[in-house]
């Protein structure tokens, strides 16, 4: 496995982590549970999938898991928002920008990957 592959592994995993971390110190109130409960999943899932990557059988599989990784990049910044939106206290903004800044940064290298993996796959 190449550096740049474990850097973005550490990246995605820390990402799932650090949201699962915070995820715990805020409120469980009703309404927030559906919010919380969806960026729990998507968050975690992008490390998930790339992980799944790394074993694939063919190139098409590896397309198919960098795609999911990068669906549940999408996911995890709507779900961000969401959350940034209903958590105006003062104290969880700046977590929840730099939060919603990584799931674009995710979002757009996994967009690069799945291109240049579906440009592989069709040749």
């Amino acid at each position: 496995m190449n550096e740049k592959t474990q850097q973005l592994l550490d990246r995605t995993f820390d990402f799932g982590v650090n949201i699962l971390k915070i995820l715990k110190k805020l409120p469980d109130d009703f309404i927030y549970r559906i919010p919380k409960g969806q960026i729990a999943r998507s968050s975690i899932s992008i490390c998930a999938n790339y992980e799944e990557a790394q074993g694939a059988v063919s190139k098409r599989d590896f397309s198919n898991k960098i795609g999911i990784s990068y669906k549940e990049a999408r996911e995890s910044l709507y779900w961000l928002r969401v959350l940034n939106k209903l958590y105006d206290e003062e104290k969880y903004q700046k977590d929840f920008e730099n939060f919603i800044k990584e799931a674009q940064e995710l979002k757009n290298i996994f967009a690069a990957i799945k291109k240049s993996s579906k440009e592989s796959v069709s040749q």
